[in-house]
């Protein structure tokens, strides 16, 4: 069975206030509290377009290799949700934005994805499924408009995808490039990024695409990988089967591995398109997109590409230093500061990131100035510390407890380099471990590992390694 894919990425645009009014788009309020007469669609209330959200879009849109139209036209797109205020959603149809870019993906997953438009949209709002007081009773379905309103741009990709490998590539390489130039978040998360699905299947090349099923709002570069493969097994098994695929559209439940029915699918013609009638043609001139296009500033590729060639760092170092633009000016900064590249790149691969990923913090909260880090880097480098006491310094620097040389004086967490204090040390570990030591003298050499970790230990990790590995196998032999 050949399968293919198409995707439709839809980003939530960094506005401070929604597409066509002045409340809030922040995330994160009470329900129902960022709302207006014309967010929700009340009789006579009139929208204006958000200056802000249309600059984003057209940046994105260049940004993804699409031809900007001068002239593009809003449209009202019908459907009957409790979330849909108004009954219909203000979107763009037959005149969209931006047409004709294209995804290029490199490494384990590589191909040209083309991308057929980019168009500007509002959000709807969201359906909250719970009980709505603490009595005791079934659970009701409350309805938050704060997300209504939110301005979205809504990416469609050609059916070029072969495989959930290469979707996910896809929909990574997209919020990759949107969130380099600073037009989304990219919080899946918190709903500012999600991802529709559509997948067909078919027998050979030469017969026709199968019959489209789409898989709504997935939220994870992992769960668009799963519900598509798991979409692609079930409609060829259908199909081998001698059944027929039902176009219709699916929900991912990421707990079962499955996907589910959610209604049959609309098409173009169910949603009685027809132009905006409150809001005029969107005028963008070439002047303008030239002004757009020249604050697009380095892409991810690029800076990929300078990362290895100028900093001699691995492909894989650089694109993780590359998944936005604050990361990698904080790696050249770091890395300017140490006068060591690699020993940068390891610092904030390994701690930095493992630390903020651990604590569900983002990579703009980073607790640690780009030159405190590098003096950590510095007093390594130079001798002055351990490995592991600069591990302490770490933690202690990401806890706010001040600079690494303040925190070494203070502390006294100097490097012991001296033959005869490390002597003393060896000779203590050996007499409390007696049986370890008869271990290696009898031949088990594993244990010398044990017994460097022990004077390690008794040092506080201030002892130099190699002098301890040195001394304790004197003693030893």
């Amino acid at each position: 069975m050949i399968p293919t894919i198409g995707l439709e990425v839809h980003a939530q645009l960094r506005t401070s206030t929604k597409i066509f009014c002045g409340c809030s788009a922040a995330f994160g309020a009470a329900p129902n509290t960022q709302t207006c007469p014309v967010c929700l669609g009340l009789p006579g209330a009139l929208p204006v377009l958000n200056r802000a959200a249309v600059e984003h879009a057209v940046r994105a849109a260049l940004a993804l290799g699409c031809t900007v139209h001068s002239v593009s036209v809003f449209a009202r797109k019908h459907y009957f949700y409790p979330d849909l205020p108004k009954g219909y959603q203000i979107s763009q149809y037959d005149r969209p934005l931006a047409t004709d870019g294209a995804v290029v993906l490199e490494g384990p997953v590589s191909g040209h994805v083309g991308i057929v438009r980019v168009h500007l949209e509002e959000d709807a709002g969201k359906s909250v499924h719970e009980s709505v007081t603490d009595e005791p009773q079934p659970p009701a379905t409350g309805i938050d408009f704060n997300r209504s309103g939110v301005p979205l741009i809504e990416i469609v990709t050609a059916p070029d995808i072969t495989s959930g490998a290469m979707a996910a590539a896809c929909f990574s390489r997209i919020r990759e490039v949107l969130v380099s130039i600073g037009v989304t978040d990219g919080n899946m998360e918190e709903g500012s990024l999600r991802c529709d699905a559509n997948v067909s299947v078919r027998r050979g090349g030469t017969e026709p695409l199968g019959v489209k099923v789409e898989i709504k709002n997935i939220n994870s570069f992992r769960y668009v990988q799963r519900a598509i493969e798991f979409e692609i097994e079930r409609q060829a098994a259908l199909v081998i089967r001698g059944g027929s695929v039902v176009a219709e559209t699916r929900l991912w439940n990421h707990a079962s591995g499955e996907t589910y029915s959610m209604r049959t699918k609309e098409e173009a013609h169910d949603y009685r398109y027809f132009p905006e009638p409150d809001l005029p043609p969107l005028l963008v001139t070439v002047t303008r997109i030239a002004e757009l296009r020249q604050t697009l500033g380095e892409l991810p590729e690029a800076t990929r590409e300078r990362f290895v060639r100028v900093y001699g760092l691995p492909p894989y170092d650089a694109g993780v230093l590359t998944q936005s633009v604050a990361l990698a000016a904080y790696f050249e900064a770091t890395a300017a500061a140490a006068n060591n590249a690699k020993a940068a790149s390891n610092w904030i691969m390994g701690e930095l990131l493992g630390r903020l990923n651990t604590e569900g913090r983002r990579f703009d909260d980073v607790p640690i100035a780009a030159d405190s880090l590098a003096r950590l880097i510095r007093l390594v480098e130079s001798g002055r510390i351990t490995g592991p006491i600069a591990k302490q310094l770490f933690e202690r620097m990401f806890a706010g407890e001040g600079e690494p040389e303040a925190i070494v004086a203070a502390e006294g967490l100097g490097r012991i380099d001296d033959e005869s204090a490390i002597g003393a040390l060896v000779a203590q570990t050996l007499a409390n471990n007696p049986k370890p030591v008869a271990q290696y003298r009898e031949g088990k050499r594993q244990t010398f590992g044990f017994l460097v970790g022990q004077v390690m230990k008794a040092s506080a990790g201030k002892a130099d390694p190699e002098r301890v590995a040195a001394i304790l196998r004197r003693a030893l032999e």
